[in-house]
């Protein structure tokens, strides 16, 4: 599989994205973008990545780079994600999520994104998440 210069396994996954995967990761916290080359698996019936899919990417892509914006990272849980499609991306396409964070609080942070193929926007995304307490295994 063809992988543009600078991206790698995302280094620390979830059992959900290791379902769309592989996913791939360049830079960390601000610089943060995920990406990912469209398979048939991502695709619906009209042979374009599932909109499911492409908010499955941007959740991932808006937390991870919110919560890694510091060392330790911050636990967080999706409270609100909204998605507007411009676009599409098909079998072999190479997406990739770029997210700007807004804020960081105590309880709540914000976060913006656009996924893009080929140079152009296909999908903008704004996701609220709740700050919380680290998981206990």
């Amino acid at each position: 599989m063809n992988v543009p210069e600078g991206f790698a396994p995302l280094p620390r996954t979830s059992p959900a994205l290791d379902l769309i995967g592989p996913v791939y990761a360049k830079g960390w916290g601000g610089d943060f973008v995920l990406a990912l080359r469209v398979e048939a698996k991502h695709c619906n019936g009209r042979h374009v990545m599932h909109g499911g899919m492409l908010a499955t990417l941007m959740d991932a892509a808006l937390g991870y780079a919110t919560a890694f914006v510091t060392d330790p990272p911050v636990p967080l849980l999706t409270a609100s994600l909204a998605l507007d499609f411009a676009g599409a991306a098909r079998a072999g396409d190479w997406v990739e999520v770029t997210v700007d964070i807004q804020k960081r609080g105590a309880r709540l942070a914000f976060a913006n994104g656009f996924a893009v193929v080929a140079g152009e926007r296909i999908v903008r995304a704004s996701g609220v998440f709740m700050v919380t307490a680290p998981a206990i295994d």
